[in-house]
């Protein structure tokens, strides 16, 4: 038995974020755009704008009441970027650190013309924690949130590409994008643009696929690889840049040679005095691992290959937020009557091993009585539960369950009673 969070392929009201982000319908989207080509989304068309997840108030907050470190924040004019001890000190008694955001120096480059990016705002500010880990479920691909706030008429960085897919939410002011074809399509993690900068450079001088002004509430989706520069035009212009840290075949073929290692002719020592810079004396060895290898992949269990490349989704973005106090409160006050739900995002699978169940979390697994298989398939499958009306168990001891799947961080408590 097998069972998977929500995420999973379905109707738009299924993608609450992303429809938040593309004026397509999410399956449109995903058959026509996802990988493939940019799509931009005007503000008309799409459900509401994004002053909810960040504005112009909160930028400032975030820079000088939340005592950010030199990591949450770059700072860049033209391309080039400041070292952090432009914009940090130290945090002051009871604070021994050096690399503080210091609100003063990051005014004076803002006024300067430097643009400012907060990164990771996925980790940092509530309502984008919210949104990321709903876009991480919908796209089932782990995201990150960075904030790119521009001054009047200037330009942070010059014309690039990402290694990951892009979705740019315009919050405010207006910015001029020139997006460009890529000079390497799908690039990996260790394929970054300044590898390529000639050619990036020769690229962002001919005349671009979209020249577009985004406003607040447009966005645009960009997959990795398309080459993108943006201007603020008149006031102050700030987007988020929610980047999308895809999943590759690549990644399943490196899966697939962690596998490898467990073949022992694939282990095995080359000859003696073997020279390895002459063809003609690796040829043949070639060959044997080559059918060596074949042998391997034909026999490959997509079993293996998903433990080996799940952690790379499961780790990459948290579940929901819980807070430990009342998340243990919870769990000493079960009783009948109580609502929960799976905790918002919480990756996992659930599989039978003789007479238990496994529960695989990331980073952890716990091991359960098999009698309790019917009554986690309800608990886990997204949808809230009353305690004392989950099947397969005694009213007591659906309260132990509960309660330790509770301090487990895997269920949340659901607001009010049943009745």
């Amino acid at each position: 038995m097998t069972i998977f969070p929500g995420g999973r392929a379905g109707r738009s009201t299924d993608r609450p974020a992303l429809s938040r982000c593309v004026a397509a319908d999410p399956e449109h989207f995903a058959s026509v755009h996802w990988g493939r080509s940019p799509l931009l989304s005007p503000a008309a068309d799409l459900p509401k704008g994004f002053d909810d997840l960040l504005t112009l108030a909160g930028v400032d907050e975030l820079l000088s009441r939340r005592g950010l470190r030199a990591p949450f924040l770059r700072v860049a004019k033209n391309g080039a970027v400041v070292g952090s001890s432009q914009f940090t000190r130290g945090g002051g008694v009871g604070a021994e650190i050096a690399d503080q955001v210091a609100d003063d120096q990051v005014t004076r480059l803002f006024a300067d013309g430097h643009t400012l990016v907060l990164q990771g705002l996925h980790r940092l500010w509530p309502p984008l924690i919210d949104f990321a880990g709903q876009l991480g479920v919908d796209l089932g691909h782990p995201v990150q949130v960075n904030a790119y706030i521009t001054p009047a008429s200037s330009r942070g960085f010059a014309a690039h590409y990402d290694v990951h897919d892009v979705f740019v939410l315009q919050l405010d002011g207006t910015k001029r994008w020139h997006i460009h074809e890529p000079v390497h399509r799908d690039p990996l993690r260790d394929q970054p643009w300044d590898r390529r900068a000639d050619a990036v450079a020769a690229r962002a001088e001919q005349p671009p696929l979209i020249d577009t002004v985004l406003s607040p509430g447009d966005a645009l989706y960009l997959p990795r690889g398309y080459l993108h520069s943006a201007t603020a035009l008149g006031g102050v212009s700030a987007h988020l840049t929610v980047g999308v840290h895809v999943l590759t075949r690549y990644a399943l073929a490196e899966a697939l040679l962690a596998l490898a290692a467990d073949d022992v002719n694939l282990r095995s020592t080359l000859p003696l005095g073997i020279d390895a810079a002459d063809p003609a004396h690796l040829a043949p060895h070639l060959a044997e691992t080559v059918a060596a290898l074949a042998d391997v992949l034909a026999k490959a269990d997509p079993a293996d290959v998903a433990r080996a490349v799940r952690g790379r989704v499961w780790q990459g973005n948290r579940p929901a937020p819980i807070g430990p106090l009342a998340q243990v409160a919870a769990a000493e006050s079960v009783a009948e009557g109580l609502r929960v739900r799976l905790r918002p995002g919480l990756r996992h699978r659930i599989e039978t091993e003789g007479d238990r169940v496994r529960l695989d979390l990331p980073g952890d697994q716990l091991s359960l009585p098999i009698s309790t298989a019917p009554a986690l398939a309800v608990l886990l499958g997204g949808g809230p539960c009353v305690v004392g009306e989950i099947p397969g168990l005694p009213v007591a001891d659906q309260l132990v369950l509960v309660r330790r799947l509770l301090r487990e961080g895997m269920l949340v408590m659901v607001a009010g009673h049943h009745g």
